[in-house]
């Protein structure tokens, strides 16, 4: 029989020796409650979950909890990056529902919960040792949500608290906070019901010394300077969190491990890449010449050029590799400090040249072609019905309050606008494509105008080289302009780049670069997207790969941004800045109908067999409203000019007689049936009850005890239609004389 307080030996192999971890099943439980300023609580619990875990906390707000574990591999990986996976799940059980799915179980993971996994993992992998390179798993699985407390910023305190408690080498914690703007007034950690009347929704998250290491929100059209003071706010709150966890981790966390340092190069032959690379280098990046393709085709070929020279020396390839590529960023960085001038020629502050061209095809219901440099994003606008809208997943209508959505953006990035080979050019797309289009979706949702259809915005990137996201938010304002939508203000989005010097562990200088280049992103440290009308901001996102930024560097960055894209803004009217004036020939129609209720039957036809016909024929979708009323979509005036002529053919095929309420009419019996008989009035009438009730004032169980048989003739009184049903009411009862009344005789002489 196994001892009660089982301890399990895990044996991890550590520069050549080994050591042994103290597992124990009995691991003592921990709490700690972190409160806010609004008086608002996080609580964090550690010891008695998912104990196998290197790491493992449940984060709790209101009735919402979140599960976080962390598992990171003891041996190092092949790759020369931090092999991370955030995995964020939310459970149907959590909210008491069962998915509504044919196997009624979880399958693949939602939008959302791929959105909210790449908000977790740029809030972690800042944080991260350079240096290691080991595959580190982090589960976020929701245990429970009371539909009140969004579950987001609980997963990234959970993950956070998570990472500090485990062993795995880490830089954090981190604390993240959301914040609301209702009537001027910041809400800290708002409920779901706050968010649908603030005019904010954004999650910072911040380690430390106020240093902001993620951002990303959305706003309707939010001032800079409220948006400036909810980030200071959101940086200062999470410092709560932050000690929190600290303290948390003080008593119950793991002492952090050992691990094999990954080779490095001898320093003689860094000085002969050095020596064979660095004049080259600066030729190439100094060529303002080059575009991404001949910029690239130089620095690869003077890659495998030094390393042909150094092939003698026995290293490693791809260690020779990485020291060509880490001396390159070092000379890209110090290029720019040096001269205040980036690799293609610009300015810090410079915007490369943008084109803009709208109303590329007539038959699309609106289109635009927009190019920033080399990035070309083509944007296409398409109405539909109202049933169109996209519909929300159970666990999302709970936790966002959303339902459907009749405007949405489908982002498009295949492979051909790098120049490369795919494995297909299908929609589907992944966590990238996911995260791209909700940003620009976020981006332009306030300033479009509610509309009758459901509008479809699709986004295909044909050529990229930096910040294809925000070109989508600029290609997809002017399309909708092209497609007559009369937006609140025109939108566009830059994005922000940074570069860094540092000094004993703190930034000693800096540059802010403007109107990102992909290598300025890849070469860089920070990717800030900011999208906005000209009047304030309506998205966000900051991706930081540096362990945080100082808030002046935040302030810094977002100007920068806000006088960019008002600069795009002009360009962007020059193109068009109005709605299209007239209307399309192709533009879709929607009109109402009302049908009495007695044509119901008619319209519809048996189990809807002309409402379907006349769909796959023309296109035209009706809908009811209410018992009379219904609505009708057409694709074009033309499609509904000819749904019209068919719906009057099925309405008046058979011109109904006006019938009078009172009147007395000659019935034909058509058909005997056990409750009564049916009747007819009229030729190609529809055939209407008269029940045993209304053929006689003597009770009857049959209509044969009156001698009906089919064909036989019978006067009828019309009261009308049933309100409910529309059925006709007829009656002969009230036709016939009721029996005689029976003499009694009380007089027994």
């Amino acid at each position: 029989m196994l001892r009660k307080n089982r301890i399990f030996l895990s044996k991890m192999r550590c520069r050549s020796r080994y050591y042994y971890r103290l597992l124990s099943s009995q691991a003592p439980i921990g709490e700690v409650d972190i409160p806010f300023s609004n008086g608002i609580s996080l609580k964090l619990s550690t010891g008695k979950y998912a104990r196998f875990a290197d790491g493992a906390c449940v984060a709790t707000i209101g009735n919402t909890s979140v599960l976080s574990t962390v598992v990171s591999k003891a041996k190092q990986s092949a790759s020369n990056f931090l092999p991370l996976v955030v995995d964020y799940r939310q459970k149907a059980a959590a909210a008491g529902r069962i998915p509504t799915n044919f196997l009624r179980k979880e399958l693949g993971p939602t939008e959302r919960e791929i959105l909210t996994s790449r908000l977790i993992d740029r809030s972690l992998r800042p944080l991260f040792p350079s240096n290691y390179n080991f595959d580190t798993q982090i589960v976020c699985n929701m245990l429970a949500v009371d539909g009140t407390n969004p579950p987001e910023t609980v997963a990234i305190n959970a993950a956070s608290a998570a990472l500090a408690l485990s062993d795995v080498p880490w830089n954090g914690p981190v604390g993240a906070v959301r914040l609301g703007l209702i009537d001027n007034e910041l809400i800290i950690n708002p409920t779901r019901r706050d968010l649908e009347r603030s005019i904010l929704n954004l999650v910072v998250a911040a380690t430390a010394g106020n240093l902001v290491v993620m951002m990303e929100g959305s706003a309707k059209v939010i001032l800079q300077q409220d948006l400036l003071k909810a980030i200071k706010l959101g940086a200062k709150e999470a410092q709560n969190v932050v000690r929190g966890i600290e303290k948390l981790q003080k008593s119950h966390g793991k002492m952090k491990r050992e691990y094999e340092m990954p080779a490095v190069l001898d320093p003689s032959v860094v000085d002969s890449i050095k020596t064979l690379s660095s004049m080259k280098i600066r030729e190439i990046l100094s060529d303002y010449s080059h575009d991404k393709t001949s910029r690239d085709l130089a620095i690869s070929d003077l890659r495998q050029t030094v390393l042909n020279q150094l092939r003698d020396t026995d290293v490693d390839v791809t260690l020779l590799q990485d020291g060509f590529n880490n001396h390159l960023k070092e000379i890209f960085r110090d290029m720019i400090f040096e001269n205040d001038v980036r690799c293609d020629g610009r300015g810090l502050d410079e915007l490369r040249k943008i084109s803009c061209e709208v109303g590329l095809y007539e038959p699309l219901h609106g289109s635009a072609l927009f190019q920033r440099g080399q990035t070309q994003v083509l944007c296409t606008v398409a109405f539909d019905s109202p049933e169109s809208a996209l519909k929300m997943d159970p666990l999302t209508m709970i936790t966002s309050g959303v339902k459907e959505k009749n405007f949405f953006l489908h982002y498009e990035f295949p492979s051909y606008a790098t120049g490369e080979v795919g494995r297909g050019s299908g929609g589907g797309g992944g966590r990238r494509e996911a995260g791209h289009a909700a940003l620009a979706e976020r981006g332009l949702l306030p300033v479009v105008p509610q509309h009758q259809c459901t509008v479809r915005l699709t986004a295909e990137v044909l050529e990229s080289n930096g910040s294809s996201s925000m070109a989508s938010v600029c290609g997809g304002s002017l399309a909708l302009l092209d497609a007559g939508l009369a937006l609140s203000g025109a939108a566009s989005g830059v994005a922000v780049g940074l570069v860094t010097r540092y000094k004993d562990g703190k930034i000693e200088d800096y540059r802010i670069l403007t109107d990102l280049l992909g290598i300025e992103d890849y070469m860089g440290d920070m990717d800030f997207k900011i999208a906005g009308t000209k009047k304030g901001v309506t998205a966000l996102q900051a991706d930081v790969k540096i362990p945080g930024l100082p808030l002046k560097v935040v302030m810094e960055a977002v100007q920068r941004a806000s006088d960019a894209k008002a600069k795009i803004i002009d360009i962007m009217n020059a193109c068009i800045d109005k709605p299209r004036d007239g209307r399309k020939e192709n533009m879709p129609v929607i009109e109402e109908m009302e049908v009495e209720v007695h044509k119901r039957a008619k319209l519809l036809g048996v189990g809807g067999a002309n409402v379907k016909r006349l769909y796959l024929e023309t296109g035209v979708q009706i809908t009811p409203i209410d018992e009379t009323h219904y609505r009708v979509f057409a694709p074009s005036p033309a499609a509904l000019e000819d749904a019209r002529s068919r719906l009057a053919a099925i309405l008046n095929a058979t011109r109904t007689p006006e019938m009078e309420f009172g009147a007395i009419y000659t019935a034909k019996v058509v058909e005997v049936k056990d409750i009564g008989v049916l009747v007819t009035l009229y030729p190609d009438m529809s055939p209407a009850l008269v029940h045993n009730t209304q053929l006689d004032h003597r009770k009857i169980m049959h209509p044969s005890a009156l001698g009906l048989t089919v064909g036989s003739e019978i006067q009828v009184k019309y009261f009308g239609r049933d309100p409910v049903s529309g059925q006709m009411r007829l009656s002969r009862k009230v036709l016939t004389s009721p029996p005689p009344g029976i003499v009694r005789n009380h007089d027994k002489s």
